[in-house]
């Protein structure tokens, strides 16, 4: 008994320190320096959330662009790999049937990025190659010109890493509602 009183005070310094304190200091560092990155990323259209600027969403409408391919089905509660090897009979059908989805031909081959899913599965962007790629089928499905379709996949491709990495990306997500606003 005479050592339940000082262990209860030590649990609740260590309590209130290590995990109301340090909470607190973190996310108060957070919303101070990053607000937007603090707080999901969460993209907004007509006043509403549409989703997040840092995981891929599933887009099956030829409208618009499609993301890389998701392991884990573009859940955010769990990124993840399908851990299957390329001699994978699963691996090579759902390339196949990417393949076939696209109409990609040894004419006209597909980027990597729009078969191979990202090691995490929600990778929100591909690359400028990929996006260029589904430039024609966008645009034709939008009635739109393809000049106009690649310029604002133009104007929407960032690099990523600055001058550590040259290549191009766009976010899926963002260019989708780029034309969606575009087409108002």
């Amino acid at each position: 008994m005479q050592y339940l009183l000082p262990s209860l005070r030590l649990w609740l310094v260590t309590f209130l320190v290590c995990v109301v304190g340090y909470t607190a200091l973190v996310l108060g560092f957070a919303q101070a320096i990053a607000p937007f990155q603090a707080n999901g990323s969460i993209i907004s259209a007509n006043g509403r959330p549409v989703g997040s600027q840092l995981i891929a969403q599933d887009f099956t409408s030829p409208r618009y662009f499609w993301p890389r391919p998701s392991a884990v089905d573009y859940n955010g509660m769990g990124a993840g790999g399908s851990n299957k090897s390329s001699t994978s009979p699963e691996l090579t059908e759902r390339a196949k049937e990417i393949v076939a989805r696209y109409g990609a031909t040894a004419g006209n081959p597909i980027p990597a990025d729009l078969v191979a899913a990202s090691g995490g599965g929600l990778d929100p962007h591909i690359s400028l190659a990929g996006t260029l790629y589904q430039a024609d089928r966008v645009a034709a499905a939008r009635g739109m010109a393809a000049s106009e379709v690649k310029r604002l996949i133009e104007a929407k491709a960032v690099s990523a890493a600055g001058p550590f990495a040259p290549e191009r990306i766009v976010n899926v997500l963002e260019l989708n509602l780029a034309l969606d606003q575009l087409a108002q």
